[in-house]
């Protein structure tokens, strides 16, 4: 995990004076580490009873979707407003910076479907408790959650207490 954790800088005062932003760019730019993290997100999860795959936006999606593919699993994207263009469940949430809405259309998911919500990041928890909330408004149910950063110090993980999570780097 050390070869992940190098290939993540800080970025003081981002996006607002106190935060320290955990910055995935140099990983997702090395093909190297960037296989690496998504075969460590997938490990947990293979020869699971999971159906598909879900990713936030928007760096839920690079890894997201890379996992479906080696899964062999369809991607459905959990988008902000206005993005889809079909029939959607909405859930609004509070997050680190302010409130927030994601979108995903009404049938992306079946009622059998059994969900591996990916992401970047856990912070505080309430864009994945939302994603979570999300997922089974249209009926399907979460397996898990995993993230490959998540941040101890700001609880994140009690948000999702009712999930089963897993985290590749905590900071």
């Amino acid at each position: 995990m050390d070869r992940l954790r190098n290939k993540i800088r800080d970025i003081p005062d981002f996006p607002k004076p106190g935060i320290i932003f955990k910055d995935i760019t140099p990983l997702i730019k090395d093909p190297a580490t960037l296989r690496l993290s998504v075969h460590q997100l997938l490990q947990p999860f293979l020869g699971r009873d999971i159906t598909a795959v879900a990713g936030m936006e928007a760096r839920g999606f690079i890894f997201g979707s890379l996992v479906a593919w080696e899964l062999g699993l369809p991607f459905v994207p959990l988008r902000k407003p206005g993005k889809l263009p079909y029939d959607v469940e909405t859930v609004a949430y509070d997050l680190e910076y302010g409130s927030a809405t994601l979108e995903v259309h009404i049938d992306a998911f079946d009622v059998n479907d059994r969900v591996l919500l990916i992401d970047d990041l856990l912070a505080t928890g309430g864009t994945a408790k939302a994603s979570c909330e999300l997922v089974e408004k249209t009926g399907a149910s979460v397996a898990a959650c995993a993230f490959v950063v998540e941040l101890d110090f700001l609880n994140g993980r009690e948000k999702l207490a009712d999930y089963e999570i897993h985290s590749l780097l905590h900071f």
